[in-house]
């Protein structure tokens, strides 16, 4: 992880106690004792499951796991978080194996993860800073990068603490009186001025992705946005699909940057694949705000490819946690086909069985299997949403004609001397700019 979130170097200056120690031969390797909650009754990953989940993130952010601690409470505590016989214990846990860093599976408040720094004497992380971290290691793009950025410094300003006190306002009186600011209110002052600047460059790239949005509606393509929680296999699929030769990995977030590449489909038609970030359980805070220009991709999708992971047992509790995302998005309407990808690493003659409203397919994106059957239901799903068209063109605007060949069926064409008639099922977004184009000629 980068140095500047998990350093397990002595922080004298921010007022904490040097950490553990840790041994020669594991270098400056951190090693981290993960610590999460279960809440009881829940909805999506269990507390044991979103632990192991934990895990994973810590092994893709470059740490090991040294141990765990689970704790099933009833109400959280506002000081620790966790209880206090379980702070004692996870204490105990850094003491004996040489542990740097204690990670939390669920994100704490500024008063927390202070409170829980003095008591362990190590540096705490919660699983937003965590994923935060990963996400700026894998970010490509500008726009990523900048979002990344943005979310980090949003995260970190209500843990700014104070640093230096030789800065400080003095008591009252002549000859008394400070400097005008504390050391703190700089820090303050100079990461709002930050976030605003990031935010103002943001907005240009959003004015850009705006641009490469309309251009892509100005094309009679319908836009298919694969969604899905992380290491799912989305990725593998967009270069089964379009052999975009997008970055693969058996890792949480692999690929954070959204990949646009033209499909063909068996009608003979094309839709725009889009590849994007993955979800994943606790997303977090201020998350989708950071992240609104990527997402977009999402919300503006015709149709939307759910893809599961059918070999992993919390499947089903994924696709939860993809809905609820879904719904925050604004895009819970939006048709869409559930993949149940994986299906290599199914068991012999085991059939994915996860409860998926409306049509599904199962198949394995890294051999090939059910590819076809998937290309099917996208054009079977496409079609359901032509609208018909009937138009009469000049001769003269063959651009048209071919546009509506290449996007849609034509259903009949007559000509008659420098004028054709044509009845077709297209896009509605292609029947939209058809009619724009040739005015009131045309008619539904």
């Amino acid at each position: 992880m980068s140095a500047d979130v998990l350093d397990p170097r002595p922080a004298r200056r921010q007022g904490r106690r040097a950490p553990v120690p840790v041994p020669p031969e594991h270098g400056w390797q951190e090693r981290a004792i993960l610590v999460g909650t279960e809440h009881g009754p829940h909805q999506g990953l269990s507390g044991e499951e979103s632990l192991g989940e934990l895990e994973r993130l810590v092994d893709t952010a470059g740490v090991l796991v040294a141990g765990k601690a689970l704790q099933t409470v009833r109400r959280i505590n506002p000081a620790t978080y966790i209880g206090a016989g379980k702070v004692e214990q996870v204490e105990a846990m850094i003491r004996e194996r040489a542990a740097n860093v204690a990670i939390f599976d669920d994100s704490l408040s500024p008063a927390q993860q202070r409170n829980l720094e003095r008591a362990l004497k190590v540096k705490v992380v919660d699983r937003s800073q965590l994923i935060l971290d990963i996400f700026a290691r894998r970010a490509q793009s500008l726009a990523g990068k900048l979002q990344v950025e943005l979310a980090q410094l949003e995260y970190l300003l209500p843990r700014l603490t104070r640093q230096w006190q030789h800065l400080s306002r003095l008591g009252g009186g002549v000859g008394t009186r400070g400097p005008g600011e504390t050391q703190l209110e700089v820090d303050r002052r100079r990461v709002r001025e930050k976030i605003a600047r990031l935010r103002r460059r943001l907005l240009d790239v959003e004015r850009t992705r705006g641009l490469h949005r309309r251009s892509r509606a100005s094309v009679p393509y319908p836009c298919i946005a694969l969604v899905g929680y992380t290491n799912s296999g989305k990725s593998t699929l967009m270069n089964r699909l379009t052999e975009a030769e997008v970055f693969v990995e058996d890792k949480l977030f692999a690929t954070l940057d959204p990949t646009v590449r033209r499909l063909a489909l068996p009608s003979g038609g094309a839709a725009l694949l889009i590849d994007t970030v993955g979800f994943i359980n606790k997303l977090p805070h201020g998350f989708v705000d950071a992240f609104k220009s990527t997402l977009e991709e999402v919300r503006e999708a015709d149709l939307l490819l759910h893809v599961l992971d059918a070999s992993n047992p919390q499947a089903a509790d994924q696709a939860v946690v993809v809905e609820r995302v879904l719904g925050e998005l604004s895009a819970a309407d939006t048709p869409r086909i559930t993949v149940l990808n994986k299906a290599d690493l199914l068991p012999p003659g085991h059939r994915a069985a996860i409860g998926a409203g409306g049509p599904s397919c199962t198949i394995s994106a890294r051999t090939g299997d059910g590819i076809d059957t998937l290309l099917e239901a996208v054009d079977r799903a496409l079609q359901s949403r032509l609208t018909r068209l009937h138009v009469t063109l000049p001769v003269s605007r063959g651009d048209l004609l071919a546009r509506l060949r290449q996007a849609g069926t034509i259903v009949r064409e007559d000509y008659d001397g420098d004028r054709v008639e044509i009845v077709a099922m297209v896009p509605e977004k292609l029947a939209g700019q058809v009619r724009k184009a040739v005015g009131p000629r045309a008619s539904c």
